[in-house]
């Protein structure tokens, strides 16, 4: 999976956005935590949700389970304003 050429990613200080610049019906800004900027910066190359967790796992000292319920929480999200080709 990886997010779609129709959004783009701007940081601003230590926040990121997630900006669409295509045409579809999404049309609105999100601003990211730490956690969801992670997943959508692993998200910019080819990738699996098993990969983001490993990377997650190596970054932050947190349980695998709670890092792998993270990851879906954000990918649902994205999959909701179709953000991801999957």
């Amino acid at each position: 999976m990886k997010l779609k050429d129709d959004f783009i990613t701007q940081s601003i200080e230590e926040t990121q956005f997630l900006v669409p610049i295509g045409g579809g019906a999404f049309n609105v800004i999100l601003r990211s935590n730490k956690t969801a900027a992670f997943i959508v910066d692993c998200l910019k190359e080819e990738t699996t949700k098993d990969a983001i967790v490993d990377a997650m796992s190596e970054k932050y000292d947190v349980a695998r389970d709670v890092i792998e319920s993270d990851v879906e929480e954000i990918l649902n999200i994205l999959r909701k304003i179709n953000a991801l080709d999957e």
